[in-house]
Formats: C-alpha cells, sequence, structure tokens
C-alpha cells in the first residue's frame, strides 16, 4: 500500500453501526467478485458512517494500482487501491470511534430543557418514529412494503396492513407517535425488529428523478443494527427494556439486567446442549419478560429445577453430600410442588435470587460435561 496507509487517518471518521456489523459486512464485500464490490462498498460506508467524508475518500482512491508488480487480486487484475483502502479501513475498525450526541446545549446545562420523565414519555416516541423514517429511507423495509416505482407502483402491498397483521391495531402507518398508548409503542418497537432487512445492493433510477431502488434483502444484519439502535434509544430514555439478542424471545423486549447476569444468560443459551436448550431458552423467556408475573418467574424456576434434577448424579459426583441443599429451596417452598406444608411467605425478590442461582447451577453443569468430554476426547485409545 506504500503511502496509502499514512492517507488513512482514522480521525477523520464516527461509525453509526456496532464495529462488529461493520467488520463482517466489510469482510463479505471484500469476497464479491468483480467491479460490483465497489457500489456495496459505497453503499456499506454510506450507512456506516457519520457524513459522506469515509464515501469521499473512498472515491478519491483510484480503481486500479499502478505498480505492475503488484499482486494479482481475486478480480484477476491488480488489486487497487481502493481494494486496499477498504481492507485496512475494516481490519482497523476497532480503532474508529463511534458517533456520540452532541454535548448538552445551553438549556441542558442551564436545565431549563425537558426533565428527565417528559422525555421517557414524550421524546422516546418520537426518536423510535424517526428510526424507523431512516431505516425506511435506507431501504430496510422495501421487502415487506414494497418500493415506488414511477414505471411499477400498482401493485405495492398496504403497509398499515402489514403493521396490523401482525400487532392487531389498525392504521398504524404511517407512524403518529403522539396517538400511541405505552403498549402500541411497545409492540411497534418489537414488530419492527422483525420486519427489517438490509438491502445489500442499491441502484439509481434516473427517470423521472425516481430514486434509489433496493434489493438482494438480508434480515440478519437488518436485526442486529436495529437492536443496537433501538436498545440505545431505550436507554437514553431511561426505559428498562430491551431487544433481546438471542433466546426463544428474540427481538422481544425484555427486562434490563446487568452485565454480568446477561453474560450469565449468553452462556446458558450458547453452552446447552440439544437436550436441555429448549428448557433453559423457555425459562429464561418466562423470567425475563417485560410482562414477567410471580407465576412466571415460579414456572421458570421449575423448568431449571427440572433440568438440574436431571442431572443430579453429575452435581453429586462432585458436591458429593451437599447436592441436597441445591434441590431443598425448591422442594420446600413455594415454587413447584405446591404442597400445605410449603413455606409461601416471602417476598418475590427471592424468586429473582433462585432463578439466577439455578441458571448459574445450569450454565456450571455445562461447563463440567465439556470439560469431562474434553477429558474424554485427550485420553488415548484402548491399546495405544
Amino acid at each position: 500500500m506504500g503511502d496509502d496507509v499514512a492517507v488513512l487517518d482514522l480521525n477523520n471518521y464516527e461509525l453509526l453501526w456496532p464495529t462488529e456489523l461493520f467488520v463482517s459486512e466489510g469482510e463479505r464485500i471484500l469476497r464479491v467478485t468483480g467491479h460490483a464490490w465497489e457500489e456495496q462498498a459505497k453503499w456499506l460506508l454510506a450507512e456506516a458512517f457519520a457524513g459522506i467524508t469515509a464515501v469521499a475518500d473512498f472515491e478519491e482512491r483510484p480503481d486500479h494500482n499502478d505498480d505492475p508488480f503488484a499482486s494479482t487480486g481475486v478480480w484477476g487484475s491488480n488489486a487497487g487501491a481502493r481494494v486496499d483502502w477498504f481492507t485496512e479501513l475494516v481490519s482497523r475498525a476497532p480503532e474508529i470511534r463511534h458517533a456520540a450526541a452532541p454535548r448538552p446545549y445551553w438549556p441542558q446545562r442551564r436545565g431549563s430543557g425537558l426533565s428527565s420523565e417528559d422525555r421517557t414519555t414524550r421524546d422516546a416516541r418520537q426518536d423510535f418514529a424517526r428510526l424507523i423514517g431512516d431505516f425506511a429511507r435506507d431501504g430496510y423495509l422495501v421487502e415487506v412494503f414494497g418500493e415506488y416505482c414511477v414505471d411499477d407502483h400498482d401493485d405495492l402491498p398496504d403497509a398499515s396492513e402489514v403493521v396490523e397483521r401482525r400487532l392487531g391495531i389498525p392504521g398504524l402507518w404511517p407512524l403518529a407517535p403522539e396517538t400511541w398508548d405505552e403498549d402500541t409503542f411497545y409492540g411497534l418497537i418489537e414488530v419492527f425488529h422483525d420486519l427489517v432487512s438490509r438491502p445489500r445492493k442499491r441502484w439509481f433510477h434516473s427517470y423521472s428523478n425516481c430514486g434509489w431502488h433496493h434489493s438482494e434483502f438480508h434480515n440478519g444484519p437488518a436485526r442486529i443494527l436495529y437492536r443496537w439502535k433501538a436498545n440505545r434509544l431505550l436507554r437514553e430514555a431511561g426505559i428498562d427494556y430491551e431487544v433481546a439478542a438471542e433466546g426463544e424471545d428474540l427481538g422481544r423486549l425484555v427486562a434490563v439486567t446487568d452485565d454480568v447476569r446477561g453474560h450469565l444468560v449468553h452462556r446458558a443459551l450458547e453452552d446447552s446442549l440439544p437436550d436441555i436448550s429448549s428448557g433453559v431458552r423457555h425459562a429464561i423467556a418466562l423470567f425475563r419478560g417485560r410482562d414477567a408475573s410471580a407465576d412466571s418467574k415460579r414456572s421458570a424456576i421449575f423448568n431449571l429445577a427440572r433440568i438440574l434434577e436431571e442431572r443430579r448424579a453429575l452435581i453429586k459426583e462432585y458436591l458429593r453430600k451437599d447436592e441436597g441443599a441445591l434441590f431443598e429451596i425448591a422442594n420446600r417452598f413455594d415454587l413447584r410442588h405446591r404442597r400445605a406444608d410449603q413455606q409461601s411467605d416471602y417476598d418475590e425478590v427471592f424468586l429473582d435470587w433462585i432463578f439466577w442461582w439455578y441458571l448459574g447451577t445450569v450454565e456450571l453443569t455445562n461447563r463440567l460435561i465439556a470439560s469431562r468430554g474434553a477429558d474424554i476426547g485427550s485420553r488415548p485409545a484402548p491399546g495405544v
């Protein structure tokens, strides 16, 4: 790349996307053959970075390499400087800062702006409507809503009906956030998670200034980006829910937990073997749902206790006589069997404690089973 490295000043760029998502989409584009990769790269840069600086810098690089001794690339010709520039940008993405909200202006510093309560009740809905507007502008709803074209616009689906079929509420498109109650607002957050799909290609239809048309949709990257943006919006509004990124309740609003318990949920979902994975997923969904009741939490604990009962021999092997204490709480308290001699006069916060304890124990047994498998795999075969 020679002098090109010095030209790539990462201080000029601010990411609007999660770093990992930009890297995965960038690496995918670098595997595209032919000149189509350049349009896809420019579209990614336009979406993933604030402003137009990244696109402009990309376009300023020559699309060929003047070095006659340059290595041959995947396109069957000398790799161009744009390839080098884009490759370096993707590889150094972790060094690029994310775009941040501007520092507080005069009214906010003076305390005369909206209160936190006002922001939660007023701005969150407006911000969400703007967020969906941005997704719509960038073609993320074209796969389900269709796209207007001066040459063909007679068969577009009714977008309002598309939403109504999902949520059961008519007249929600175009979005009118001032009319939403809380349930409608939260319902729309979940609905649009399932509707967005990222167009990886676009072309400009110049006839009658028709505009950009989008194609090659993929919902995986779109949903990652949607969750990232929607959850940031909810955090900034002080709303204690987030869109779940995994599990049976993927794409649904769940109660926010701290990072440590969030990591525990991820490990339990990721590492559970097929024989218990559905039970773990269901237990987590029951416990962390936005409308989770005490009965839902008891059911979640019951699902985990059943898994641990099936693994009791394994637990006893490691805890010896102490394994009984693990099950005594579930059996003596009003959690599973609902007998008359069980205790029930305890605070509901107890349910939270026992759930996290049992989930942590499930995750522990997962690791014990994995380590046992690794030990077996490392032993020499008989007769060796």
